[in-house]
């Protein structure tokens, strides 16, 4: 495999993963980290910008994975190298999210209610 298919099939890969925070942020109608805040990649988006940023990862992804690398899901090397990429990333995105939100916010939501209940919400 040429090195740029390598090269398109990992950052395809993290484009991918990186679609999947923004996206469910705006679907969710929750303002998230972008680099279009103030500041950069510090504060948050809009759930629009959110959504905006989503398809453009997801336009990336698209065009490194299949215009440029022509990815193949049958084979095995090209899903490795994509799915390297896509882990990396999103382990990349945790700790920063982490990071940003700090650890006493990492908690997860049903531990967080806000009317003081201690309990785990009810889905």
């Amino acid at each position: 495999m040429p090195w740029h298919n390598v090269a398109a099939y990992f950052l395809g890969g993290m484009f991918l993963a990186n679609f999947f925070p923004h996206f469910i942020a705006g679907m969710s109608g929750a303002q998230f980290y972008t680099p279009f805040a103030t500041p950069p990649f510090r504060g948050l988006s809009s759930p629009v910008v959110n959504m905006l940023y989503a398809h453009f990862n997801l336009a990336m992804a698209y065009a490194l994975l299949v215009v440029i690398g022509s990815l193949e899901l049958q084979r095995v090397p090209h899903v490795a190298v994509s799915a390297a990429g896509f882990g990396l990333a999103s382990i990349l995105i945790a700790r920063s999210v982490t990071k940003l939100r700090g650890s006493s916010q990492s908690l997860p939501i049903a531990s967080r209610r806000s009317d003081g209940g201690g309990g785990v919400a009810s889905v």
